[in-house]
């Protein structure tokens, strides 16, 4: 569980997160919504110990992390998985090394050891035969695969991903989403994803926040935000191309 309590982040003196307090808990997909320039990314920076907070803590599990000293907050970064936006594979690489990456920087582990666990992850994420293609050779959904297999390789207590879906088709993005949330079930992780797409917002929503402003005006769940009066989240919402279809649809089915 990874709780945030009245954090306070600024830039030249102007808060851009402003007194922003959320639980995130075990064995749930928690997603971090809003408009360009809400906070969003800033907010998994701090939780990530990218960005120092100037005021409030983050706890993982208890332990607030600014207060840890260098050796406990290498601990908890450990503790830590992350899929990029984009991926992020190294282009030199292949699947498999690409993976092996994370559990390199281990020296209680035989390369025989590594890469029998990088083998189960990939085969967790449905990726049998690709362990000595490079990224280049591969779909756009295939890498966010092995970007998701290279994050759970240490088994992770906590998965943060930065826009998951970006790039991929619709068809893809559903499989992603619907991969992320097997694994934060099946090995009871934390996972923080930042996302604008509302596909996942529908399908993965066990927790949302939407920021606004660098505020939290809302919280609740896949059920709840499209159900909400609060009028900055309806607007958000309504806002997507995946709702103006819906709407432009309905209406041309009731001409």
């Amino acid at each position: 569980m990874i709780e945030v309590k009245n954090l306070v982040k600024q830039f030249s003196g102007k808060n851009v997160l402003n007194d922003i307090s959320a639980v995130f808990e075990d064995g749930q997909t928690s997603l971090i919504i809003g408009q360009s320039g809400s906070g969003k990314t800033v907010l998994m920076k701090c939780m990530l110990g990218l960005y120092e907070v100037d005021q409030g803590c983050i706890c993982y599990d208890g332990l607030e992390y600014q207060h840890l000293g260098i050796a406990e907050q290498n601990e908890i970064r450990k503790q830590i998985g992350m899929v990029f936006q984009g991926s992020a594979l190294f282009d030199s690489m292949d699947v498999l090394e690409n993976v092996l990456f994370p559990l390199s920087m281990l020296r209680n582990m035989s390369r025989s050891e590594m890469e029998d666990r990088a083998d189960q992850v990939l085969k967790r994420v449905n990726l049998l035969d690709a362990h000595h293609k490079m990224p280049a050779e591969i779909s756009g959904g295939m890498q966010k695969r092995v970007a998701i297999a290279r994050a759970i390789v240490m088994n992770p207590r906590y998965l943060f991903c930065d826009e998951p879906n970006s790039g991929l088709d619709p068809k893809t993005a559903i499989l992603i989403d619907n991969l992320i949330q097997e694994i934060t079930q099946e090995y009871n992780i934390t996972t923080v994803i930042n996302t604008h797409d509302m596909n996942s917002v529908m399908e993965i929503g066990d927790k949302i926040i939407f920021l606004k402003n660098g505020v939290l005006a809302w919280e609740g769940n896949s059920d709840l935000v499209f159900r909400t009066d609060n009028e900055a989240v309806t607007e958000f919402v309504y806002s997507s191309e995946l709702f103006k279809k819906v709407r432009e649809a309905t209406r041309a089915q009731s001409k």
